[in-house]
């Protein structure tokens, strides 16, 4: 018998009796953070989702043991997707979960940016934005300016959810 095989067998003997605890709870040292989001999406509701990526955030470090205000968090969000659609005044209808979220975010400091050549493709002016809309030249100079600032980047990777979680638990 090899040892590997020797080693499983063992294992498979002796693993109905073995007691492994329970998982811990960790309270990382968070300290504020400087974070770039990129909404870069192939469908306008995934939006959606990606804003819970957004809360997860907010309310991890605005509650304990953090407690952080929002004017410690430096948050900017970089739109230039399909999602763009969102924040078109004339779209508010069909999106106005989306954006009234938005603009919570952004009253509490988060900057939503919307690239320049992206809009233009859409054929759209500043005047169709949301006001809390910030239009800036390009998303990808936009992007590598504040990742050279400090910021860290994080692009939601939002799939389509094809289970409920009671069916995969």
């Amino acid at each position: 018998m090899t040892l590997a095989k020797l080693f499983y067998t063992i294992v498979l003997i002796t693993a109905p009796g073995l007691s492994f605890g329970e998982g811990k709870v960790v309270d990382t040292p968070y300290q504020p953070q400087k974070v770039l989001y990129d909404f870069y999406f192939d469908h306008p509701q995934k939006i959606n989702s990606a804003l819970y990526w957004l809360r997860s955030l907010i309310n991890t470090l605005g509650e304990e043991p953090y407690s952080f205000s929002p004017e410690a968090l430096n948050i900017k969000v970089v739109i230039h997707g399909t999602e763009i659609v969102t924040v078109i005044k004339k779209n508010y209808p069909k999106y106005k979960d989306a954006v009234d979220r938005m603009r919570y975010y952004a009253s509490l400091g988060v900057e939503f940016k919307v690239c320049g050549l992206a809009a233009k493709d859409y054929d759209y002016q500043p005047k169709d934005f949301q006001d809390f809309i910030q239009i800036v030249p390009s998303a990808m100079t936009e992007l590598a300016h504040w990742q050279n600032q400090g910021y860290a980047l994080i692009a939601p990777n939002i799939m389509d959810k094809r289970f409920s979680i009671e069916e995969i638990r």
